[in-house]
């Protein structure tokens, strides 16, 4: 895409009305993911969306506020953090494991700095980070069509809804004028919400009880628990080849969308430490991993509104939501076929980013090489392969799948 197709470039400041509309879409986007993944591995979601938006600050700051870039909860360690929860049987090991991964990123951003980022590029060529994002993005897509009730014996009445929501959300987005043009996500959950309520399909009670001011359920690292550096901490850390995976692969799937190159600027180095940096920060909160998030960046692509204004907006507001018990509630009580609805669309615009990496950096498959790294890939991060590690430890999913496109890069012959 190029610049001049954006409705908002990455340095232009919306008005004060539309940016608080805008920013409040991109919480909208990332809202149920970074909820519910710390759900998954038993983070209060408060803190989730405190270091979400705290995070993006870090990130921001770091960067130079040059990408407009949203961090949320990372799907990548949802595994290696359940393995370490119940073979030490406390957080403190997820949790420490997590800091030291923030380390090896920064560290990994030191390198290149000094030595430049070449050698990444070789380790995780487009071949690999293409079919990485359609595995996040296809993983992701069995969550979205069970949110919508589209599966055997599902509810119509969750169906009619999504459908309702996508059809709302898909007609703003191609024919929407003037701010509607901009927000065809929040609109469409909006107007699924009012319509799911006239089905008696939303639950007001929990909004009504939730206090208007809330602390999060801070867990402080070294404070409410003793670091621990055993192996399943440690075990956290090889998941790093898939976030960087992906966080290359968002960043360059952003910079076509923007018309810019944020791999050179501000630089990969300091993405990756602005990333790293908001991880383990996040950690010594209590919180989840970070990760740029394909949510945020689907809903630039698809509005064509890139202002970082925007997105360090949504990570201001995501921090003041994480101290609100009753905002956050009304955003917890939106039906789950209304956010299945918009999510087919999202996730379905994250794994075509991963077609996009591909075609974009002109990766040959009639060579046999790429043929197989991008086959092996994609049956085993969408095949619901495992492999067992020490005590209960697995890699699965991307994890394994971009592990797995790691090594085959490494081994299989370069020319054929």
């Amino acid at each position: 895409m190029n610049k001049k197709d954006l409705l908002l470039g990455v340095r232009d400041k919306p008005g004060l009305f539309l940016w608080f509309v805008l920013s409040f879409q991109h919480v909208i986007a990332m809202f149920s993911a970074t909820i519910l993944i710390p759900i998954i591995v038993g983070i209060p979601p408060s803190i989730a969306l405190f270091t979400s938006g705290l995070g993006t600050l870090i990130y921001s700051f770091i960067t130079k506020a040059k990408v407009p870039v949203y961090l949320g909860s990372s799907a990548a360690f949802v595994g290696a953090m359940l393995a370490a929860q119940e073979a030490t049987g406390s957080m403190a090991a997820s949790q420490t494991g997590l800091i030291l991964v923030g380390f090896v990123y920064v560290l990994i951003a030191f390198i290149i700095r000094k030595f430049g980022s070449d050698w990444l590029s070789k380790l995780l060529p487009p071949v690999v980070i293409g079919p990485m994002i359609l595995v996040i993005g296809l993983g992701l897509a069995p969550w979205a069509v069970e949110q919508a009730g589209f599966v055997q014996g599902g509810d119509l009445k969750n169906m009619v809804v999504a459908t309702f929501t996508l059809s709302i959300t898909l007609f703003f987005l191609v024919k929407g004028k003037g701010l509607m043009k901009f927000i065809p996500f929040l609109v469409g959950i909006l107007a699924g919400y009012i319509f799911a309520g006239l089905l008696n399909m939303v639950d007001f009670a929990p909004v009504l009880e939730a206090p208007l001011f809330q602390l999060p359920e801070f867990s402080i690292w070294g404070l409410n628990y003793r670091p621990d550096f055993s192996f399943a901490a440690i075990a956290l850390i090889p998941v790093v080849i898939v976030s960087i995976s992906e966080h290359i692969g968002d960043h360059t799937v952003l910079g076509k969308i923007c018309g810019e190159d944020f791999l050179k600027d501000p630089g990969m180095d300091k993405t990756l430490m602005g990333d790293g940096i908001a991880t383990a920060v996040s950690a010594f909160f209590g919180g989840p991993a970070n990760t740029t998030y394909g949510e945020n960046t689907g809903v630039i692509g698809m509005t064509k509104v890139a202002s970082v204004y925007v997105t360090i907006g949504a990570a201001f507001i995501a921090i003041l939501l994480s101290f609100s018990g009753v905002v956050s509630a009304l955003i917890a009580s939106i039906p789950p076929p209304v956010l299945g609805g918009v999510s087919l669309l999202l996730y379905g615009v994250i794994a075509s980013n991963g077609l996009k990496v591909l075609i974009d950096e002109k990766v040959d498959f009639k060579k046999q090489r790429n043929l197989i790294i991008a086959s092996i890939m994609l049956v085993l991060g969408l095949g619901g392969a495992t492999l067992p590690l020490v005590g209960s430890a697995v890699l699965s999913g991307s994890a394994l799948s971009g592990i797995a496109g790691t090594f085959l890069n490494f081994i299989l012959p370069k020319h054929e």
